[in-house]
């Protein structure tokens, strides 16, 4: 076999590192990734594997395909990723995109572009003529374009592993459910279902059915993010007393589904207020056990005239942290949050819940001196991030870090958010003072 200088040349006439670099980006085909890396993590490069428990289509992790690249780097720089690690497409969990929106063709379908243990193998769409547009675009071949009639056809295609579900609110339980019973694992978009007992439902359609059920959160396995929680766990400038969280945006057409109570079950608390919910909770590990809230809308505002503009409320923690937080749909886009803590300091994230461009500060007194901080973590894919661990979990069979119950927590604090507004006092939920009580912390994401 050749080594990787004679590629190269072959490949682009001359070796220089611009080109190494071009060359190295194809890895991602399979092309010469065990010369790059000078072996596998187990048995010979693009294998096919053995079934495996996961129920992933007879996919697993055991050819996995590292590759590796020296730094250019002294060791005093700050260190770039140069290692990775992945799967032959061949291998990788297939997934089956229901709905084709804005979420989908701006973010998940590039996504896969960075995955290491997911493709795209179907669409679901009410638009055929899309469908097929999209489908081309990413190899998707026609016969694995379906519509929301002939869904359930789906358990005869094994090219499908698990569906991600990225429809409007009001139809995650019913494709949750169908999907389960097609014999598929879901991945399903947040808020997870308009009410608690849909998302109950959705947890007991897939437990039935034997298949694993995730909330994509993607909060949590960014990151940046990680750190801002391992921070407030680890109380790095004390215990976090207060956190502020803002997700607030300026919504536009009045006509959209997201301002139909019907199809959101409500407007800017469970579209993006529920960031701050789930953030709050994620940072801090922690359940709040009171909630209190005020909403308010301009009557004279088309848009809102079925669901909320503005909500402010604050969550109560068994620790003593409390969290205030603001959600609006008229206003100009900000999307940040930052943990006061006890011992002179404060960190957070500005923006913190965009999908790139996130931002680390942080600030602490050192004496006559105040230590501002900008903290670089470096940028990951987040819906790649959550993808291909939904693909390890089912290769693996283990639970996700986000599973159903993980969304059914936030039905219920939104409800009791909701609850809390209309009566004007507090609400109080079940006291819990375990640590990540709805997560799978045993499958938390490698930092």
């Amino acid at each position: 076999m050749k080594n990787l200088d004679q590629l190269l040349q072959s490949f682009s006439g001359q070796d220089s590192e611009l080109n190494r670099r071009d060359f190295i980006g194809t890895a991602g085909k399979g092309l010469v990734a065990a010369t790059v890396t000078g072996g596998l993590t187990s048995g010979a490069a693009l294998a096919q594997t053995t079934g495996s428990p996961g129920g992933g289509g007879g996919k697993s992790m055991a050819n996995v395909i590292t590759v590796d690249v020296p730094s250019q780097h002294a060791t005093s720089e700050r260190q770039q990723e140069n290692s990775t690690k992945m799967l032959n497409p061949d291998n990788r969990i297939g997934y089956a995109i229901v709905g084709i929106g804005e979420l989908t063709m701006g973010q998940l379908m590039p996504a896969f572009g960075s995955c290491k243990y997911a493709k795209p193998v179907a669409l679901v769409s009410g638009d055929a003529a899309k469908a097929k547009k999209v489908a081309a675009q990413h190899g998707i071949p026609e016969k694995n374009i379906y519509n929301y009639q002939n869904f359930d056809e789906i358990k005869n295609n094994p090219d499908i592993d698990a569906v991600y579900i990225v429809l409007p609110n009001s139809m995650h339980e019913e494709f949750v459910i169908r999907s389960a019973k097609a014999g598929k694992h879901v991945l399903c978009e947040k808020p997870m279902a308009n009410s608690s007992k849909e998302a109950q439902n959705m947890i007991d359609a897939c437990k039935k059915a034997g298949k694993k059920l995730m909330i994509a959160y993607r909060i949590q396995y960014e990151p940046n993010n990680r750190l801002m929680m391992k921070w407030t766990r680890e109380k790095h400038f004390g215990q976090v007393k207060v956190i502020d969280s803002v997700n607030v945006q300026n919504i536009g057409d009045p006509n959209q589904w997201r301002l139909k109570r019907a199809l959101a079950g409500g407007g800017s608390l469970p579209d993006i207020g529920l960031y701050c919910i789930n953030t709050n909770r994620f940072l801090t590990g922690e359940e709040p056990y009171m909630v209190s809230a005020v909403i308010h809308s301009d009557a004279a505002d088309p848009r809102f005239k079925e669901v909320e503009d503005k909500v402010m409320w604050q969550m109560f923690f068994p620790s003593g942290t409390i969290a205030n937080n603001t959600t609006a749909y008229s206003v100009h886009d900000s999307k940040h949050y930052r943990c006061y803590a006890a011992n002179g300091g404060w960190f957070g994230m500005d923006p913190g819940y965009n999908y790139n461009g996130l931002k680390i500060e942080a600030s602490q007194a050192q004496g006559k001196l105040e230590m501002k901080q900008n903290v670089i973590v470096g940028e990951k894919q987040q819906f790649a991030l959550e993808m291909d661990h939904f693909a390890q979990c089912i290769m693996e069979n283990k639970e996700p870090y986000t599973p159903g119950e993980e969304g059914l927590q936030d039905q219920k604090i939104m409800e009791a958010i909701y609850e809390a507004a209309r009566s004007g006092k507090p609400v109080k939920l079940d006291k819990i003072t375990t640590i990540d009580t709805f997560r799978n912390a045993a499958n938390a994401p490698k930092e």
